[in-house]
């Protein structure tokens, strides 16, 4: 397990005030570090779970993967620090359409092929800075966001969280994770050969969403989830947060049995512990949209064959971020090797 808590005290201009890898000095009205101290963090249990939980998650699986994603890729005539890209287009569940970006090196074979999830600000452009030159690099849009948007479902955070959150069997979560298992379908369809080496990177709300993915899907073999939301949701809904986060709590205050009910279902920490394959987590200590607390009981709960990187913020600027990045993305390169 890495985790570097070495850091000097003070302030840096432009950046809130850290004491002991702890910001001391933020513009919140609650604590993002929610009180717990690097061992409380690393003691969160997991909630209680339906007793059909693999049952709902094991249909559901096999209900995308009976679907044809029937992807369709197109040559955008654009080349980006050793990449060619192309415009990507797949089915997913309930025939919805999927828009991305695939990454194809330049030169050289395809040995590896990554699913690539967004956080909830949704994507604008594929990241071109991943270690993985020898990969076909998937980035999806998830349903409702982004290219993918699509009536009813809101491009706001906070509207679409709730997106039928009343049914558990058609809330929208439960669509972006089908979109997860289509992209690795797609991968398969355009390169066979990548079967047995196929890899997912998530942050935030796709690092949640991969957790769900990759306890129920064996051809993803190695993930990595960067402060991953939907753990512990009913520590989660106890928690201030905000973004999407914040919303689902105000929205369990006036109809706390409906949203149980089917956050139950949802919950990141829950599903983690179904994981078998080899993990790397980087979880903060402070984070403002997605509590600690929640993340660091995603990576409590996987069993075996994981990694950690102690962050010392999420969705928040601080000192050490240029440093750990980089830090991430060695680790991340080492982690993906085996692929």
């Amino acid at each position: 397990m890495a985790v570097n808590l070495e850091t000097k005290s003070g302030e840096v201009e432009g950046f809130a005030a850290v004491d002991g890898n702890l910001i001391t000095d933020h513009p919140y009205h609650f604590d993002p570090s929610y009180g717990y101290s690097l061992e409380q963090l690393m003691a969160v249990g997991r909630p209680d779970e339906p007793s059909d939980f693999d049952h709902f998650w094991h249909k559901r699986y096999q209900r995308a993967l009976a679907c044809q994603p029937l992807p369709v890729i197109a040559d955008l005539n654009r080349d980006w620090l050793g990449w060619r890209v192309f415009d990507v287009t797949y089915q997913s569940t309930d025939q919805f359409p999927i828009r991305g970006w695939l990454l194809l090196p330049k030169s050289g074979v395809v040995k590896r092929g990554f699913v690539i999830g967004h956080g909830y600000g949704g994507r604008d452009a594929p990241d071109f800075n991943l270690p993985f030159t020898d990969s076909a690099l998937l980035f999806p849009c998830f349903r409702g966001l982004s290219l993918s948007h699509r009536e009813p479902l809101s491009t706001n955070p906070q509207f679409h969280v709730l997106h039928d959150i009343d049914d558990p069997q058609r809330y929208v979560i439960g669509g972006c994770v089908d979109d997860i298992w289509l992209g690795v379908s797609s991968l398969l369809r355009l390169f066979p050969n990548l079967a047995g080496h196929i890899g997912y990177l998530g942050i935030s709300f796709g690092g949640g969403l991969g957790a769900m993915a990759t306890a129920y899907d064996s051809r993803i073999r190695r993930a990595h989830f960067n402060v991953p939301t939907f753990g512990h949701q009913p520590l989660r809904v106890s928690l201030k947060t905000r973004g999407s986060g914040q919303a689902v709590r105000r929205f369990y205050r006036h109809h706390p049995e409906t949203t149980m009910r089917t956050l139950g279902y949802y919950d990141a920490a829950t599903a983690a512990a179904r994981i078998q394959v080899p993990t790397h987590f980087a979880c903060a200590r402070f984070d403002p949209a997605v509590a600690p607390p929640g993340q660091f009981a995603v990576y409590n709960a996987v069993p075996q064959k994981k990694e950690l990187l102690v962050l010392d913020a999420g969705h928040h600027e601080y000192p050490r971020q240029a440093q750990q990045n980089n830090e991430l993305m060695d680790q991340l390169n080492q982690f993906f090797k085996p692929l």
